[in-house]
């Protein structure tokens, strides 16, 4: 293999890679997961040639976006999946809570989908029509994979995120969001496959230390610093009318996200409750889910009528247009393994209030952002309180955090410019060179 070089980071005297994306979840109108791994998939389909395999269920709404450039091979596991889906929904008591009995419940179903996977493409592995095999999704730790200790090609596994505890101060959030299984995680290691996957992973990329500290033993040398989470610059863009925090006011914050309880979006709005000093200025909510009638309620009860408005759901288009004209984004969100939506709102210029733990405290640390250290439920609505107080007190240093924040997500988050990365470490990999880490995330 020619080494790499260029402008970007691929030598134009390298012939154009070959690579079988494995993406059980990937999905352009679907939030969180399944829209990460399609966005990350169409970027390495950009530096590379690139099938993905994925899920049937994905195939209506990836072909009606007519994406050019990858091809999608949809795989069928619907026998496992089905009964197995049914099951865990009415363990979870429907599909917004209990995410780890939802990871528990996808052992089956994920080995199904590899196993279909491997019937498909075996053919075409043996006849050396891929350099290596990637699994971008799942991103969970907890779920090995089939395929890998059956390839002749190098396997690429991640990025993966997982291993954040709950915070002892909101064990009752924890309880409310029925994480009552989530003692067995550590059970995965042990299952069929599991040691297999990471001790023949080529490269295992790995998103912000709480996922790192547990993989590097499992792969010794193998792992990097890779953060899930991106963007798209076409969307989530800060060509504002006027800077964030620009100005004396009157300023408005953003909360966006599933309305569940381990975001903790009452925290948002309780902190303008008894708050004089944020008499003015706002709070908009856009987001749906089992927490609204609460918040309402809330919202009710402490007269916040004319400060807190709810925005229901937006779709991406509509969220970036409203982050380009609101001053701060409000996430007390306790439980954040990746956190794209701040490394969005970072984009769109907004300065990020967030709790300092998990993704979010990553991001938005090192004057990024302002950082919210967790306390007791009523300590942590003070805190935030208190730091959005300061803030319009003091616009223009909060807009310097925005400006750093922009500055730091225009550098390390678009999707192509991940994907560039992710060429670099296949060379790295198929060149038999040491692995090392290529991003600057810190």
């Amino acid at each position: 293999m020619v080494g790499s070089g260029g402008a970007d980071g691929v030598g134009s005297q390298d012939r154009r890679l070959s690579v079988l994306l494995l993406a059980d979840d990937c999905n352009p109108e679907w939030p969180s997961l399944p829209i990460v791994g399609y966005k990350y998939a169409l970027a390495l389909g950009r530096v590379a040639r690139v099938v993905v395999a994925t899920h049937v269920r994905n195939r209506e709404n990836i072909e009606k976006a007519s994406p050019a450039g990858v091809e999608f091979v949809y795989l069928d596991n619907e026998r496992v999946a089905a009964p197995m889906y049914r099951l865990a929904t009415w363990l979870r008591g429907g599909s917004e809570v209990a995410w780890s009995t939802n990871m528990i419940m996808q052992y089956l179903p994920y080995l199904a989908f590899e196993r279909e996977a491997w019937k498909h493409f075996r053919a075409d592995l043996g006849a050396g029509a891929f350099d290596l095999v990637h699994r971008i999704t799942p991103m969970t730790p907890t779920l090995p994979s089939y395929i890998a200790g059956k390839l002749s090609v190098p396997f690429v596994l991640g990025p993966l995120n997982g291993n954040l505890p709950w915070p002892a101060e909101f064990r009752s959030e924890q309880k409310r969001e029925r994480e009552r299984l989530r003692a067995l995680r550590d059970v995965a290691k042990h299952l069929p496959y599991a040691r297999k996957t990471f001790r023949r992973a080529a490269l295992v990329l790995a998103g912000f230390e709480h996922t790192m500290r547990e993989l590097r033993p499992l792969a010794p040398g193998r792992v990097v610093n890779f953060p899930e989470i991106g963007y798209d610059p076409t969307i989530f863009h800060a060509d504002r009318e006027r800077p964030s925090f620009s100005g004396p006011g009157p300023f408005r914050f953003l909360f966006a996200g599933r309305l569940v309880p381990y975001k903790l979006p009452d925290v948002a709005v309780l902190a303008f409750a008894d708050a004089p000093e944020l008499a003015g200025h706002s709070l908009h909510v856009v987001g749906d889910g089992p927490e609204m009638e609460r918040l309402r309620q809330i919202v009710a009860e402490c007269g916040l009528q004319d400060r807190v408005h709810f925005e229901g759901r937006r779709n991406q288009s509509e969220l970036a247009g409203m982050m380009r004209d609101f001053d701060g984004f409000v996430f007390p969100s306790i439980r954040e393994l990746g956190a794209g939506v701040v490394i969005e709102a970072m984009a769109c210029g907004m300065a990020c209030f967030v709790a300092d733990y998990g993704a979010p405290g990553h991001l938005a640390g090192r004057g990024r952002g302002a950082t919210v250290p967790i306390r007791d439920h009523a300590g942590y609505v003070g805190q935030f309180r208190k730091a959005l107080a300061a803030a319009v007190s003091d616009p223009a240093r909060v807009a310097a955090l925005a400006v750093a924040g922009q500055a730091y997500a225009e550098r390390l988050y678009p999707w192509d410019r991940k994907a560039s990365e992710t060429m670099l470490y296949y060379r790295d990999v198929l060149a038999g060179r040491q692995i090392c880490d290529r991003g600057d995330y810190d």
